[in-house]
């Protein structure tokens, strides 16, 4: 095995790790990373014209906001969740926009709108958090 294999591994065992022992509200926080992750490599893919990555990392965040919205308790959450379940249908719909347009200012947008969703997650105080 060389270096860089054993490495890969590593650090799948760390996040698998990391997922096992993670609060469920530190889970949504991950997700949101990662969406926020995937848009910006395919930005930077769009950028160096990498067409097939920025696709993939495009589809990879549109599932990962699918699996925010799959998160959402519309029976607790009330107005708060559809709110955001539609936003996330919004931002998922954008950033098909984006792949098909080739545009970063849409994935800017939908960056930001990510940014400000996951700011106010992460706000919420340890008493709710659980």
């Amino acid at each position: 095995m060389n270096a860089v294999s054993a490495m890969k591994q590593y650090q799948e065992v760390s996040v698998h790790s990391g997922i096992m022992d993670a609060s469920p509200h530190l889970l949504i926080q991950m997700l949101m990373e990662g969406a926020l992750e995937k848009i910006a490599l395919a930005k930077g893919s769009m950028t160096n014209n990498e067409i097939a990555r920025k696709g993939e990392n495009i589809s990879k965040a549109i599932a990962i906001i699918g699996g925010l919205k799959s998160s959402l308790n519309m029976e607790v959450g009330g107005a708060l969740a559809e709110n955001l379940s539609n936003l996330y249908d919004y931002m998922a719909n954008r950033l098909v926009v984006a792949n098909l347009r080739n545009d970063e200012s849409i994935l800017d947008e939908v960056a930001s709108l990510m940014v400000e969703i996951k700011m106010g997650w992460d706000g919420i105080p340890d008493e709710f958090k659980h």
